[in-house]
């Protein structure tokens, strides 16, 4: 018996002494003084720099709040532009902190890259962009076809299964880089480019002309996109995790970038969990009690977030469907902050 428990605290002990060292990641970031951010070469609305090298995008503003969350910050932050086919390994390699760059959430990259998902910052769907001179109006029209995608992504098997599905025939042409892909299509390499939705309604604004090309109805797939860490540090796991929750959570409870100060001043329970004037939230994730504020102060809330960068508010004009708050007909939805 006294062998089993001996065990037993043996096992505990080497499971804490694991935990302690692993979780890492807070504290190299401090030290640094900066969060490492992977992003995409430059996708409006998610993740693009300015002429001045200035980053904005709904992909953006996650690490942004990531940085408010733990400096009280949002500029805190270094962007690195990583294309589909390495963004994974400069997350593995520790190059980065934190992948927020339109990726995917999958069974095989959950259990195949060393990484976990933190949540769905967009819920998107792959689609097909097409010249309007083709006068094609649906997806199923499209047998035959050659199409442009970029490699290194989901794209390439959800584009064979939904023409196997049809019995229709096509032709893949390849790129490595998103800007080769939309380059190919636009000079006439193939008829069609497909991708996510959202990252087709971005490219289309890069085109010479926007309006003679269209997204077709049909959505072939779902893509939950979301910012992703390395496994083995738990209490990075939470922070990036809780940064989007909060996010969310701000929208649904009313607080805004604007109102942020007063509502803190407030009496009802849940706001004064988020806010830490009751409990130690902040400080169980390794953060301070502003937590919150800070994240709202920096970024505003996720509805402001999304019509800023991809919504009403954006050249974009995307409307919010299914990434619309729980209660508002939408499936963005967040844990409670108790």
């Amino acid at each position: 018996m006294k062998r089993v428990s001996l065990v037993l605290t043996l096992a505990l002990a080497a499971g804490l002494s694991a935990q302690a060292a692993s979780a890492q990641t807070l504290k190299t970031v401090k030290e640094r003084g900066m969060l490492s951010c992977g992003v995409s070469q430059g996708l409006p609305g998610f993740s693009s720099p300015d002429d001045k090298g200035n980053w904005t995008g709904l992909d953006v503003d996650v690490c942004r709040a990531i940085s408010a969350a733990i400096f009280g910050d949002g500029t805190k932050v270094k962007f690195v532009p990583l294309s589909a086919k390495d963004r994974f390994t400069a997350l593995q390699s520790g190059e980065i902190d934190v992948l927020s760059r339109n990726t995917t959430w999958t069974l095989s990259r959950d259990t195949s890259l060393g990484a976990n998902f933190t949540g769905v910052t967009y819920y998107d769907g792959q689609g097909f962009l097409v010249k309007k001179s083709l006068k094609v109006n649906s997806a199923l029209e499209l047998n035959s076809a050659s199409v442009c995608v970029q490699t290194g992504t989901t794209t390439e098997q959800n584009l064979a299964d939904y023409f196997k599905g049809n019995n229709m025939k096509y032709e893949v042409i390849a790129f490595a880089s998103a800007d080769e892909t939309v380059k190919a299509y636009e000079s006439g390499r193939c008829d069609v480019f497909t991708s996510d939705v959202s990252q087709l309604y971005a490219e289309r604004l890069k085109l010479a002309n926007p309006a003679d090309h269209v997204v077709l109805p049909e959505v072939i797939s779902k893509e939950p996109l979301g910012p992703m860490v390395r496994h083995g540090d738990d209490q990075w796991f939470d922070i990036v995790k809780w940064t989007l929750f909060a996010m969310v959570d701000a929208e649904e409870l009313g607080v805004t970038q604007k109102n942020v100060d007063e509502m803190a001043k407030s009496d009802k329970p849940e706001l004064k969990r988020a806010f830490g004037t009751d409990g130690n939230l902040g400080e169980q994730l390794g953060l301070t009690k502003d937590w919150f504020a800070r994240i709202v102060k920096a970024v505003g809330n996720y509805g402001e977030a999304f019509d800023r960068n991809v919504g009403a508010g954006s050249k974009l004009g995307i409307a919010r469907g299914l990434n619309n708050l729980w209660n508002k007909g939408g499936i963005q939805y967040a844990p409670p902050i108790r």
